[in-house]
């Protein structure tokens, strides 16, 4: 049995075949902005949710903060960064969260979520074994400085171009808050600002430990 060929349908089904890729690619970032949109909201929703809570039992609830080196200050290490020390606190914080927080999910959810979890978990173990005795820590801003390292920090690391360049323009942007890491001014926690950092550039190290492998691997194959 004869077969025809018709070279304008072939042309056709190669280009349908060429695009479905890019259209793939295009709706997985239009669902991954999506997805770190709402988390970001949702986020700030909660945020704004508790601190309205708080206001209304009389601020009981920002005892709930770190407690340096005490055995009850140490449930602080999972509320702290959820408290805020009255709505000027929190309206601060406000649009450095919208910013780094969404950036930081747009390096991938699952990713931006570990990477938030490492800088919550370094970050509050930080403040509970170096604050001052007595003190109370608390305040999203531990979360602020570790994203902001993270996306410093992760281009370096992984050496992606479009990722350096992330960094380089977060660091121009909100490169100077790190000076927040120095003791200093009164009331605020510079112990969480510092080991909210370097828990971004953990977080950052351990999450491209696939990159770099990658690249290492390559190194080694190719001849010299």
């Amino acid at each position: 049995m004869g077969s025809s060929f018709d070279p304008d349908r072939i042309a056709a089904l190669r280009g349908q075949t060429g695009t479905a890729p890019v259209k793939r690619d295009s709706a997985a970032r239009k669902l991954l902005w999506q997805r770190a949109i709402a988390l970001t909201l949702g986020f700030v929703a909660l945020l704004y949710a508790i601190e309205g809570v708080d206001s209304l039992v009389h601020h009981k609830l920002d005892n709930g903060g770190v407690h340096p080196r005490t055995f009850d200050g140490l449930d602080g290490i999972a509320f702290a960064p959820l408290l805020h020390a009255g709505w000027p606190h929190l309206i601060g914080n406000t649009l450095p969260i919208l910013i780094l927080g969404l950036l930081t999910l747009l390096t991938g959810i699952g990713r931006g979520l570990a990477a938030t979890a490492v800088i919550w978990i370094v970050g509050g173990l930080g403040q509970w074994l170096t604050g001052d005795s007595g003190s109370n820590h608390l305040g999203a801003s531990v979360l602020v400085f570790g994203w902001l390292t993270y996306l410093i920090s992760r281009g370096f690391f992984t050496r992606q171009p479009w990722q350096i360049l992330l960094g380089v323009v977060v660091g121009l942007l909100y490169g100077s808050i790190l000076w927040g890491v120095l003791p200093g001014q009164p009331g605020i926690s510079w112990q969480g600002h510092l080991f909210g950092a370097v828990g971004g550039v953990i977080a950052a190290w351990v999450l491209s430990s696939h990159v770099r492998r990658h690249r290492r691997g390559d190194s080694v194959g190719r001849p010299a």
